[in-house]
């Protein structure tokens, strides 16, 4: 059985694929920064399978967490997101988010573990999408240009180069947990912004699948799905998630950094998943996340 070991697993996307890699029956390790009662009482985690105190600026404990897990693969999901306060800060958006990943680079290959590093379409500015993997980083924004930075290459090392939305455990950052708190009012849904991401949970489906079918997969790949306006993908979460949201279309918003990924799927005989079989999945998930916000989805 493969080992993996998940860095950063109180994100949005390192929660989500510990429980898939996990529903996989994968041998997985988990680390945190804190690990805290906060988080064991989500009872997401095995607490077995956590290691705590795991910090990215102290990075003999990420050799440690390394050492302790033993893992074939280590998936880095440890990132500085754009909609935090950090991203502005040049000091913690360098290290993190592009220095941090070629160090863990670097580590991996010493030691012949494979690593996978998640990547953004926000490495493009929006204004000449589609953008394929030749194409140059046109972002000019500290978070844009930090990220693709940190794109790893070489031998063993594979950067997927993708966007996400889904929840987050306790904070409303993201776009889908936003909307959820704008339940019952008006909003507005941007119809000419272009967006080819896929929910955490189709994505960590990818991950599980390179790893276990495309483990010789290296380099930069773009892992995207069909386009579809901000517009229609927040009717499709209205819907889904019973809201009763106004959304207003609006017209003045122009943005496509719509990613070309016709070589991954190719090359790995897959497919970009359907958006209303991802949206009604993310609907759909077990999750406890109201309770761990201490609210009801659907009510204002």
């Amino acid at each position: 059985m493969t080992r993996v070991l998940i860095l950063g697993g109180g994100g949005m996307l390192g929660h989500k694929a510990w429980q898939v890699f996990r529903a996989q029956d994968e041998d997985v390790f988990v680390t945190f920064l804190h690990y805290d009662e906060r988080l064991r009482a989500t009872a997401v985690f095995e607490d077995s399978r956590v290691i705590p105190a795991v910090d990215a600026w102290k990075f003999d404990s990420i050799r440690g967490a390394i050492a302790q897990a033993r893992p074939d693969w280590v998936l880095n999901c440890i990132g500085i997101i754009k909609q935090r306060e950090e991203a502005k800060d040049p000091t913690q958006a360098i290290y993190v988010n592009a220095l941090f990943p070629h160090l863990l680079s670097q580590t991996c290959s010493q030691i012949g573990v494979r690593l996978i590093h998640v990547s953004t379409d926000c490495v493009f500015s929006g204004r000449r999408g589609p953008y394929r993997e030749t194409d140059p980083s046109d972002a000019e924004d500290l978070y844009g240009r930090t990220k693709y930075l940190g794109e790893v290459a070489g031998p063993g090392c594979l950067t997927i180069r993708t966007s996400i939305i889904g929840r987050g455990l306790f904070r409303d950052l993201s776009l889908v947990d936003w909307f959820l708190t704008q339940a019952g009012r008006q909003v507005r849904g941007y119809a000419r912004t272009l967006y080819t991401g896929l929910t955490t949970a189709a994505l960590s489906r990818e991950l599980w699948r390179v790893v276990t079918e495309h483990p010789s997969l290296e380099g930069l790949y773009q892992v995207s799905s069909v386009p579809i306006s901000k517009f229609d993908l927040l009717l499709m979460l209205n819907e889904a998630f019973h809201t009763g949201t106004r959304i207003v279309r609006d017209d003045t918003e122009v943005s496509d950094r719509s990613l070309v990924s016709d070589r991954y799927w190719q090359e790995t005989g897959g497919h970009p998943p359907p958006w209303p079989e991802m949206i009604r999945e993310l609907a759909a998930d077990p999750t406890d996340y109201a309770r761990f916000r201490g609210r009801t989805v659907g009510t204002r």
